[in-house]
């Protein structure tokens, strides 16, 4: 099978999505914001397909086990993993915040800030708790965890719709058939969808320029650029020992996975290319039955690239308004960061919920701060969610690795062939 030219490439089209979008943004700002449903159409159709592959995938993946209790080490083992992981990426921003100095010098007083523009934000924060959180992973209706879009509404009735399948035995055959099919319909669908990928990219990032302009970095650039040479540093220090300890090359695994995260690039959303990473783990070595419960749990629970942002945003706050932090503030920060940053997956503009909910029961930093990086969230936005990506890839591939089903030679030979 011949190679496809450069320009016929997904990857290559979404970058010159980008690069028209940027353009166009900058130059006539005034068009540029008007097509900001494009981007969003991209968006709805990919999240459209979503829970049916989620619901697929998992049924699939539970169902095809042969020993149940597989489930409960598979499980066991994300979770332990998803929590180290977090704490280690709170700690990191943390430090980082405190090494760069990004909120030095701002000598800002919080009673001069207009918070109108929070509003929305500290209302869902302040209805954020655990307890919700739990009673909301339930939906009312079977359907009703599929019209919600709650990714772990969907994650639990799949897990038990899989579980009850692989229990009534050969009776269920007929059943898991008909959705193993079905699954690969829907995934024919998300690569039909993937072809607009361009098109939305091109629509998300020429608004974001024309609404806010590149001069609106500016003010903040320290703490942008500074944000993003951390996502650099994480990925590459990080990730990279984690991946080397599963015998995985990590540029190889992010030239494996480019054309996803030129997807988020232009999007700022890693929901949309969720089948995709899903796919791919598959063609890595990785088995299903982890794929299938890892990918959709880590959406909620493992997001490095979000709790490094919201450490290293506090500290900045609290340099900004001239606040000390004792020791025990930043140890009591790191526990409250834990329990928010998974108390607020789900909500819309998550990762500024989580934030807010942060300093909410942390009232030494002022809540009136977050109007200072209000502004620059959408850019930083980008860049949490590739890392987010990036985690899910190598979340799987270590639970993989510790559960003795990761398939290197298949991983070894599929990266091979990709690049």
């Amino acid at each position: 099978m011949s190679k496809k030219a450069f320009y016929q490439e997904l990857y290559f089209q979404v970058l010159l999505g980008i690069l028209a979008g940027i353009a166009l943004g900058y130059f006539i700002p005034d068009v540029a914001v008007t097509l900001k449903p494009l981007g969003d159409a991209f968006i709805k159709l990919i999240a459209m397909i979503i829970g049916p592959i989620i619901f697929c995938t998992i049924v699939v993946g539970i169902a095809g086990m042969k020993d149940m209790n597989e489930l409960g080490k598979v499980g066991g083992k994300a979770l332990i993993y998803f929590f180290v992981m977090s704490f280690i990426a709170l700690v990191i921003g943390l430090l980082w915040g405190h090494l760069i100095q990004p909120g030095a010098g701002f000598n800002i007083d919080p009673a001069t800030l207009d918070t109108s523009s929070l509003s929305k934000y500290t209302e869902s924060a302040k209805n954020v708790n655990l307890a919700d959180f739990a009673m909301n992973i339930i939906p009312s209706t079977f359907v009703g965890a599929f019209s919600s879009g709650n990714v772990l509404a969907i994650l639990l009735v799949s897990i038990l719709f899989g579980y009850s399948l692989s229990v009534i035995g050969d009776k269920g055959k007929p059943v898991y058939t008909f959705i193993e099919s079905i699954s690969k319909v829907f995934f024919h669908n998300v690569h039909l969808i993937s072809k607009l990928s361009s098109i939305g990219a091109f629509g998300a990032i020429t608004y974001t320029v024309g609404a806010y302009g590149l001069e609106s970095l500016l003010p903040l650039a320290k703490l942008v650029f500074g944000f993003y040479a951390l996502l650099v540093v994480f990925v590459i220090v990080v990730y990279g020992i984690i991946a080397k300890i599963c015998g995985v090359n990590l540029f190889a695994y992010l030239s494996f996975i480019k054309e996803e995260l030129l997807i988020i690039l232009g999007t700022g959303s890693s929901s949309v290319v969720l089948p995709h990473i899903m796919e791919k783990l598959e063609k890595l070595g990785c088995p299903k039955s982890v794929i299938s419960l890892v990918v959709p749990s880590g959406y909620s629970f493992n997001l490095n690239g979000t709790n490094l942002y919201m450490t290293m945003a506090i500290i900045f706050i609290a340099q900004a308004t001239n606040m000390e932090l004792s020791f025990t503030d930043q140890f009591i920060l790191l526990i409250v960061a834990m329990l928010t940053s998974k108390g607020a997956a789900g909500v819309s503009g998550a990762a500024f919920v989580m934030l807010t909910s942060t300093l909410i029961v942390l009232p030494v930093v002022p809540v009136a701060g977050m109007v200072l990086i209000l502004g620059i969230h959408r850019f930083v936005g980008t860049g949490l969610a590739i890392v987010n990506l990036i985690g899910q890839g190598v979340a799987t591939m270590v639970v993989s690795v510790w559960n003795k089903q990761f398939n290197r030679e298949m991983m070894k030979q599929t990266l091979t062939a990709k690049n």
